[in-house]
């Protein structure tokens, strides 16, 4: 009986994996920081290059000084940026990911007023754009601008996992509010609330120098797009927290009558009926103008209202896991090519994490992966926009979408580990992956081809 148990484990292991895996390659080999990849777009326009940051264990993004770039074919590395003596505090600069159209980088760049005794923090950052055809000059990005009456067009706090749209025009990211901060700090009531914010190349915002050095002008226009609010209506679609976003397809989504719809998926915090807290996925639909306030408050916001997302902005919810018996959603929402399929994490019926896709209108609800233990995460779309890669028991696993059996749609494309590959990334092509393992103390960055 154990043989004939054996012989059907093997025989369905045969049948819904691969033994030949990724021939890997590790790109980067020096133990002394890290190579990281932070989940991020990392790939330049012709494949060729990997963005890294080189934060620290102890001192994260803060810490790290220094902005990266690898060849993936004969392992040279550049320096994109570095910040002369930079502190454990920062200013720090991390997190970085390359234009898909251009040589161009995206990243967290701290506050050059920063201070041991007032260090970088999620609210005190913003974004910065390097040229890497001329490395170390960089292009302050969004404005910031935390003096009453506040700037339109400026932020008032801190950028965060800036992400290029496919074109090039737009920046996503998450944001944090330094204004709202101070309110909370002084009223011990919570203001400082997570939500999501763009930025479009559309021309400058100069903002007035204030003492300290915490106010910055930038070359983009940025506002946020996501209203939060502290105290969410209980069985409501009102959100206290916005992140895990990233933008719906190459080119936005297609509307009922054919048109794009530029957009942002992200996980949102509602309240259940039942008073709890559950993470759920929303869309927000950006209009092309963004400058243009809306009736939900001022663009600029005001010393006790976070800045308002212009007009024409639609929110919308698409989960609704807290009427399950497994509520809640997790990760970064990531959108097929086309727009058309936006895949996140959520507990199937067994209490397993795994993959699920929804479309743009919240219909179409598919479960992709029936793994019998949790899907680890770090999922992303090959570019073709017929298969799925992410971490799976230790394993980095390529997965299509297709109708046949879920046994046949998955592989393994790694050996398992521990600890797991992390922050996989797909080149723009489609041949190559990339991703990080932890060699000793440091993360290092390894490729195959797909």
């Amino acid at each position: 009986m154990k043989y004939l148990l054996l012989t059907f484990i093997v025989s369905l292991l045969s049948a819904c994996t691969t033994m030949e895996y990724l021939e890997e390659k590790q790109i980067t080999n020096d133990l002394t920081y890290h190579h990281d990849l932070d989940n991020n777009d990392n790939f330049s326009p012709d494949n060729e290059w990997l963005v890294y940051d080189t934060r620290t264990d102890e001192g994260g993004i803060a810490a790290s000084g220094r902005i990266e770039k690898v060849n993936i074919s004969t392992g040279e590395k550049k320096i994109v940026y570095q910040l002369p003596n930079n502190q454990a505090w920062g200013p720090g600069a991390g997190a970085v990911s390359y234009s898909p159209v251009e040589n161009a980088v995206v990243f967290i760049h701290g506050l050059m007023s920063v201070t041991e005794a007032n260090p970088y923090q999620q609210w005190r950052r913003t974004g910065v754009i390097i040229n890497t055809d001329q490395p170390g000059k960089p292009i302050f990005m969004d404005a910031r601008d935390i003096t009453a009456p506040y700037t339109k067009g400026a932020l008032r706090g801190g950028t965060h996992r800036h992400e290029w749209s496919g074109d090039g025009q737009w920046i996503g990211y998450t944001y944090n509010d330094a204004v709202l901060k101070a309110l909370e700090d002084s009223t011990g009531q919570k203001h400082n609330l997570r939500t999501i914010g763009v930025s479009k190349r559309i021309g400058a915002v100069k903002v007035e120098k204030d003492s300290k050095g915490d106010n910055v002008s930038g070359e983009w226009f940025s506002a946020l797009v996501v209203k939060v609010t502290p105290e969410p209506k209980p069985g409501t679609d009102e959100i206290s927290h916005a992140a895990g976003d990233s933008w719906v397809g190459t080119n936005g989504y297609k509307k009922p009558d054919g048109s794009p719809q530029i957009a942002r998926a992200f996980i949102g915090s509602v309240i259940d009926k039942n008073g709890k807290k559950v993470d759920e996925v929303f869309i927000v639909d950006i209009p092309d103008d963004i400058t243009k306030e809306g009736n939900s408050g001022q663009l600029a916001g005001t010393e006790t209202a976070m800045p308002a997302p212009p007009e024409g902005t639609v929110q919308r919810r698409l989960t609704f896991t807290a009427n399950t018996a497994q509520p809640g959603c997790v990760g970064i929402v990531r959108s097929a090519p086309d727009g058309q399929s936006l895949a996140f994490l959520a507990k199937d019926t067994r209490g397993i994490l795994q993959i699920f896709t929804i479309d743009p209108y919240g219909k179409n609800l598919t479960q992709v992966t029936h793994h019998d233990s949790p899907v680890e995460g770090y999922v992303r779309w090959h570019p073709s926009g017929k298969s799925l890669f992410y971490v799976w028991n230790g394993s980095i696993v390529k997965c299509n979408t297709g109708s046949e059996s879920f046994e046949k749609r998955f592989q393994l494309l790694t050996k398992p580990s521990v600890p797991s590959p992390t922050n996989l990334v797909i080149s723009h092509d489609g041949k190559t992956i990339a991703f990080n393992r932890l060699i000793g103390n440091a993360k290092q960055i390894f490729t195959g081809k797909l």
